[in-house]
């Protein structure tokens, strides 16, 4: 364009020479410094233009820049407020328990009620008895007497446990304390008037590292066998079932295996020739030990055990001892992905380990006064449950249980005619959770006990329990 203009005024300024040529001759420097000067001034509207042209294009970049910012944001705080409706909507959890110094602690139980309808083919079981509670064969009536009908309805295995961990140097200290009011010894309550019952210690340890030093489950005992049940036990001739004082180091030697080893507390429950009643002599001077390989994998856990002990009498003059040992083993082989299903399972075989089994079904040892002489009992039990998810708040549970005691061929039969022989008993039960923590359920048991002179009695039960945990 500037060189278009150029020309044009070139050609104006050749045509004005020809028409006057003095004129041009005069003028020819104006008319140049005028082309000069037009030509900076197209150079000058020349850079305008193109600086607008810069300032309109970046000014368009700067609004798409604008406007993505803006986007974005917006995405942003759709993306968060979506996050913040979601939190709001989904329950939140509850703290896990409450601070005390620089000590945690939780509190969790739960309450039970059991009404239960048991038929005695020999008689009856006195009323407030631990038999009437729950399932016990060394309770239930023998010989000829008239069968008898009792109802009862308890809330004594109402439980409730405290749990404590303080951070101490690096390392968490732990402790456990568990009720319930099932087992407390004494006066207990009338059932005329208030039902009051006493609190009973059920475990109470604390654990650091890897000892646990307190009252808790015998090592020797698998406590996963236990079974569903109604029941406080579920399956009480085929199972080891103590807790007592101890202290365990427990060694894991992989992610699946764990070996525990104890010293626990001794107590020799002894019977003498010719009374059947069990007798704490209170004269053991070494602990018993006892050791237990614990195995935990995909397909369910298995448990292997041992026991060895001293059972101990000293009475007017007379001090006998004898050692005792025990081998258990133990699982659960779980038959669905989400553990609904299982199979339980539990068998037991040793000497002189009577208070271990059954709830002392059987003496530890029976002491023969005519001989001077402590002589061992031998035990074996057995334990199954097969417990089925039929949906996810209804199961099926089997189980059936079973004990047999054999005493020293020297004892005179009419000194143990009126002892336990053996033991069995099948139950079966079904469970529905209508809500979280909360579950009914209904159960028929049917067991027999059988003395050594062959005295026989049954049980026949059909059992009710609500339970609400928490």
């Amino acid at each position: 364009m500037r060189t278009r203009r150029t020309r044009l005024l070139a050609g104006l300024l050749a045509a004005s020479a020809l028409a006057l040529p003095g004129a041009a001759q005069a003028a020819g420097p104006r008319e140049a410094d005028l082309a000069a000067r037009l030509e900076r001034l197209e150079a000058e509207m020349a850079q305008l233009r193109a600086d607008l042209q810069s300032a309109r294009a970046e000014a368009s970049q700067n609004a798409a820049a604008a406007q993505a910012a803006v986007q974005a944001a917006t995405a942003q705080s759709e993306q968060a407020a979506a996050r913040v409706a979601a939190l709001e909507a989904k329950p939140q959890a509850p703290a896990e328990g409450f601070r005390a110094g620089a000590t945690t602690i939780k509190l969790g139980g739960y309450i039970k009620l059991i009404a239960a309808n048991t038929r005695y083919s020999e008689g009856e079981v006195a009323t407030n008895s631990l038999g009437r509670d729950f399932y016990l064969p060394q309770t239930i009536p023998t010989g000829k007497g008239p069968s008898s009908r009792v109802e009862d309805f308890t809330a004594k295995q109402s439980r409730f446990w405290l749990n404590f961990a303080t951070d101490v140097s690096g390392h968490t200290v732990k402790g456990y304390l568990e009720t319930d009011f099932q087992t407390s010894p004494g006066a207990q309550g009338s059932q005329r008037t208030t039902n009051g019952y006493n609190l009973a210690l059920r475990r109470a340890y604390m654990q650091f590292d890897r000892w646990t030093i307190g009252q808790d489950w015998t090592t020797f005992q698998y406590t996963g066998a236990l079974p569903e049940s109604t029941d406080y036990v579920g399956g009480v001739e085929g199972t080891v079932f103590v807790r007592q004082p101890l202290v365990r180091y427990s060694l894991p030697l992989n992610k699946q295996l764990t070996l525990h080893v104890a010293a626990e507390n001794p107590e020799t429950a002894s019977a003498t020739s010719g009374a059947a009643a069990l007798i704490e002599n209170g004269d053991d001077s070494i602990p018993d030990f006892a050791a237990r390989l614990a195995y935990a994998g995909k397909l369910g856990e298995l448990s292997l055990a041992a026991l060895v002990r001293e059972v101990r009498v000293e009475n007017a003059g007379l001090s006998e001892s004898a050692m005792g040992w025990g081998l258990s083993a133990a699982g659960k082989i779980l038959l669905a992905d989400d553990k609904s299903s299982d199979l339980r399972f539990m068998a037991t075989y040793g000497r002189n380990i009577g208070r271990y089994v059954g709830l002392n079904f059987a003496p530890d040892a029976v002491l023969n006064p005519a001989a001077g002489k402590l002589t061992d009992v031998d035990t074996f039990a057995l334990l199954g449950a097969l417990r089925l998810g039929l949906t996810p708040k209804l199961r099926l549970n089997l189980m059936g249980s079973f004990q047999t005691a054999d005493y020293a061929g020297s004892l005179p039969a009419l000194g143990i005619a009126s002892y336990n022989k053996r033991a069995w008993s099948g139950a079966a039960n079904l469970f529905y959770t209508p809500m979280k923590n909360v579950d009914v359920g209904i159960e028929y048991r049917h067991g027999e006990r059988r003395l050594v002179n062959g005295a026989e009695g049954a049980l026949d039960r059909m059992e009710f329990a609500a339970k609400y945990s928490f």
